[in-house]
């Protein structure tokens, strides 16, 4: 239709697609630049970027994914495997990522294996198969099948919230150990003696591996030991945790101080404490670990481990982004924590 004046370009019939020669005479350019726009900003002038892109928009033009994807081999998709949703801290490390990916052009793809790794494996083979051009995944621990069918397919990948202490595997996170040593150590000085620990099941779950290893070995370094009685494993769940925290209130004698391995447990923790009279930190030190708003803002307010949250995500979104457009990455990034005291650690009672 060359004779469509830009009025009329614009206004499509019902149910009428725009495709891209319509945004290319909207914007007064050519489809080549309408496609350059599209999967290779960065090539095109910052006006003509303007123009196309409000071109698509007053024609509503959606790039059509699947074959965007067959003619270079991009689907600019990028998949996130998470443990869970219902964890608010992988949300806020999948919100920073998808900050970043939105700003470059790249959608991000989520999906939750619930700590099963063998469903974390078929999820992965089912968004390969969809076109996902990267992955990111939470922990070192995984099946032998999620590496093989990675490597196969050509996908990059980089491993979250742990750093592979082999250097096998692209990873951004922190020292979880090393977390939990520091925070123990913290306990200790205080005068502490008996100290329980509330913790993850750490099946699946290298973190919580690695965080209850970090107390026992502050533990072993001031000559003490965990008391088996002292130690509850559950679910991420503040109900749950409160009735981890019960049956160690009911073990005599009873810790003087416990250290969960998040805040959601450490929280829990408080809510039983509460519940049962027991005074914190005057009868019993509670710590957490992430340093979230849900510990900050309880009475007292929690001491905690701040982790990277946020920077965690971001870092992974540019580490895949810059090896899906081949510029130089860094495969391994330990980022720092910070011990966060607060009101709710003290020394024992003599």
């Amino acid at each position: 239709m060359p004779n469509e004046t830009q009025d009329e370009i614009a206004v499509r019939r019902p149910g009428q697609r725009a495709s891209a020669k319509d945004v290319a005479r909207l914007a007064g350019v050519s489809t080549a630049t309408v496609s350059r726009v599209i999967n290779s900003a960065e090539q095109v002038d910052a006006d003509t970027q303007a123009r196309v892109r409000d071109a698509m928009k007053k024609l509503r033009y959606v790039p059509h994914g699947a074959a965007r994807a067959l003619r270079s081999d991009k689907s600019r998709m990028i998949g996130a495997v998470v443990p869970s949703f219902s964890y608010a801290l992988y949300a806020r490390t999948t919100s920073a990522m998808q900050a970043v990916l939105d700003a470059k052009g790249y959608s991000l793809v989520l999906a939750e294996h619930h700590y099963d790794l063998a469903s974390e494996l078929r999820i992965t083979e089912q968004l390969v198969g969809r076109g996902v051009d990267a992955f990111v995944f939470v922990g070192v621990h995984h099946d032998a099948g999620l590496f093989a069918l990675l490597e196969d397919y050509g996908r990059p990948y980089v491993l979250t919230w742990v750093v592979d202490p082999m250097r096998q595997y692209p990873s951004i996170g922190f020292d979880n150990r090393a977390a939990t040593f520091e925070m123990t150590r913290h306990l200790v000085g205080l005068g502490h003696r008996r100290i329980g620990l509330l913790s993850a099941v750490t099946e699946g779950n290298d973190r919580a591996t690695e965080r209850g290893a970090g107390m026992r070995a502050a533990l072993a370094q001031a000559g003490l030991s965990l008391d088996p009685r002292h130690v509850q494993f559950g679910p991420i769940d503040l109900h749950a945790a409160a009735d981890m925290m019960r049956r160690l209130l009911a073990v005599e004698p009873r810790p003087t101080a416990v250290v969960a391995t998040n805040d959601v447990f450490a929280v829990g923790a408080m809510m039983a404490c509460r519940e049962a009279g027991v005074r914190i930190p005057d009868d019993i030190s509670i710590t957490g670990v992430d340093n979230t708003d849900l510990g900050a803002t309880q009475t007292p307010p929690l001491t905690s481990i701040g982790t990277p949250i946020v920077e965690i995500g971001r870092a992974a979104a540019e580490q895949v982004i810059a090896r899906l457009e081949g510029r130089p990455f860094e495969s391994f990034q330990t980022l720092p924590f910070e011990l966060v005291t607060r009101g709710s650690t003290a020394a024992p009672k003599p």
